[in-house]
């Protein structure tokens, strides 16, 4: 689903600024489930729009107006007009995992090794 921006006027960001943009839009997600907001990759690639924490989550309690949280990463400043397509939202599933407190992890090929650390 195109989250679109529901404002009243165009709202220009600058350059490594971020906004809160609107969308009018309120969900009941289903217990179980979560809303991912997504960034559209047409406007990150072109202008550097991007989600400041993306994926967005929105929990399956929350009631209110779904709002997404832009940042503008380009070198001009960005207008976000009425109607524009500014994000996409998924509804996916949520896997609640059972935590063990253990004093010792189990061996892998990777162990420890962060980023870089796959072979690749």
């Amino acid at each position: 689903m195109d989250l679109v921006a529901d404002i009243e006027v165009s709202l220009e960001i600058a350059p490594m600024a971020r906004a809160a943009i609107t969308t009018g839009i309120a969900l009941e997600i289903p217990s179980g489930f979560e809303g991912q907001v997504r960034p559209r990759s047409g406007r990150a690639l072109k202008e550097g729009l991007a989600l400041i924490n993306s994926p967005g989550t929105i929990d399956a309690d929350y009631r209110g107006e779904i709002k997404v949280l832009l940042v503008n990463l380009g070198e001009a400043p960005i207008t976000v007009r009425p109607g524009d397509r500014i994000a996409q939202l998924v509804i996916a599933p949520v896997a609640r995992a059972e935590l063990v407190e253990v004093d010792e992890l189990e061996s892998s090929s990777r162990g420890g090794g962060g980023f870089g650390h796959t072979g690749r």
